[in-house]
């Protein structure tokens, strides 16, 4: 039975690394935007690697950025907002992120974060979690705290993605998202019926 983890791990082990060289990949893997953990992890289990060095390597690598983003993402916006180009964009995101964020953190507090984090789909992540928590001026080791959580959620369900056959992974994916969208759209009706009321 092929697997996703399979597939992966075999584009990898076809370059030759030496072991050393399989587990920087890893780290560097779940180092890279989007990418994260979610991919990280399937590639080092299809390397065979033990579940626990495999959810090491690729925990370890995806909150390696966190603490630098925390630290440096202001001084860069600063700079950046020098010329008007970088100023309207992040005056068009950050506007939008403020008012979806609040609303959310105010239904769902510190759990919001985490959910958002743990949900293995490209644009949420440490990453992604990170920016939220600057732009809606997060405790940062709350912050910190909460994208740990959700990143380790995350390496739960792409582990149990990994380990099944890969149509099996994607209607798992499939019905995660659908799970998550319902839960988003019930919490928007309900501040909406409360804000309105």
């Amino acid at each position: 039975m092929s697997t996703i983890a399979d597939g992966l791990g075999d584009a990898i082990r076809s370059l030759g690394l030496p072991w050393w060289g399989n587990w920087i990949s890893i780290i560097l893997i779940a180092m890279l935007p989007v990418i994260e953990l979610r991919l990280a992890l399937p590639i080092a289990i299809g390397l065979d690697l033990d579940w626990g060095t495999a959810m090491l390597l690729s925990l370890f690598g995806n909150m390696v950025p966190v603490p630098f983003l925390m630290l440096f993402f202001g001084r860069v916006e600063k700079y950046l907002r020098r010329w008007k180009i970088f100023r309207v964009f992040f005056d068009r995101l950050f506007g939008s992120t403020r008012r979806k964020g609040e609303r959310k953190l105010q239904v769902w507090g510190e759990i919001g974060l985490i959910l958002f984090v743990a949900v293995p789909f490209p644009v949420t992540g440490a990453w992604t979690g990170t920016l939220a928590a600057y732009l809606l001026k997060l405790d940062r080791k709350r912050a910190f705290l909460s994208i740990f959580v959700g990143v380790v959620i995350a390496g739960l369900i792409m582990t149990v993605v990994s380990y099944v056959h890969w149509i099996w992974g994607i209607v798992i994916l499939a019905g995660l998202a659908i799970v998550l969208i319902g839960i988003w759209k019930l919490e928007s009706l309900v501040i909406h019926r409360n804000t309105s009321g």
